[in-house]
């Protein structure tokens, strides 16, 4: 049912902590099976201060769903 899923279509989880949640994909890893919905499971990871970000800093990121708790949405 997941496999025929691809970039910027309407998903619903399924299963998990967001159950009930839609959105749209904005990106795909089909070889650890995860999609990344827009603005869900969505993390702040902390940079190191490096020589090429001096500064260092936060920065968001996506945390994968498995495509097994999605649902393609109809149209």
């Amino acid at each position: 049912m997941a496999q025929n899923l691809k970039t910027g279509d309407m998903v619903k989880i399924i299963a998990g902590d967001n159950k009930g949640k839609t959105g749209k994909i904005v990106k795909m890893d089909p070889k650890n099976h995860k999609a990344m919905i827009d603005g869900i499971e969505v993390r702040e990871r902390h940079m190191k201060k490096t020589q090429f970000n001096p500064a260092g800093g936060k920065k968001t990121i996506h945390v994968g769903i498995d495509l097994s708790n999605l649902k393609k949405e109809g149209k």
